[in-house]
């Protein structure tokens, strides 16, 4: 039986590109590194061997036209533990240029970003399920108030 989502594996122009985006702004950590080729990574609070994996294929490999002219994936989610992380997360990315976005999703509060190929990613806190109610079996997408949410969610964290 299937237990979860282990990693993803994404071909890229410049593995150690995203491996410096994925340290710098995610915390992530290298796990494998083949300078060249490619490298293995672990988020911060994972108990997987690896999350990601990125594979070179050169800089002259064209942008993803998943969801536009092609199948294909269109983004991979990251959780958080708290509200106040996704805040911080928001902090990083806008930083680092890369924030794209963020939505309420009634059971999720998420943060929408673009890595050094452009390929989208989500950063998302998932509310504790006694607090969906109605909304667990809606597909919502509303404007994100993350200080809103943190002030409505403060004793759950």
């Amino acid at each position: 039986m299937i237990t979860g989502m282990n990693h993803a594996v994404l071909y890229v122009r410049d593995a150690a590109r995203q491996q410096r985006f994925y340290s710098e702004v995610l915390g992530f950590t290298t796990v494998i590194d083949s300078p060249g080729r490619f490298v293995f990574m672990r988020a911060p609070a994972s108990a997987n061997h690896h999350d990601i994996a990125f594979f070179s294929i050169g800089d002259s490999a064209g942008p993803s036209a998943a969801g536009r002219q092609t199948v294909g994936m269109y983004h991979i989610a990251w959780e958080v533990a708290t509200l106040d992380e996704l805040a911080a997360v928001r902090e990083r990315l806008l930083s680092a240029g890369a924030f794209v976005g963020a939505s309420d999703h009634g059971a999720n509060k998420s943060l929408y970003a673009k890595d050094p190929d452009g390929l989208e990613f989500e950063v998302m806190w998932l509310v504790p399920s006694r607090h969906w109610g109605d909304e667990e079996n809606e597909a919502i997408i509303r404007p994100l108030d993350l200080d809103a949410e943190q002030a409505r969610f403060a004793a759950v964290g």
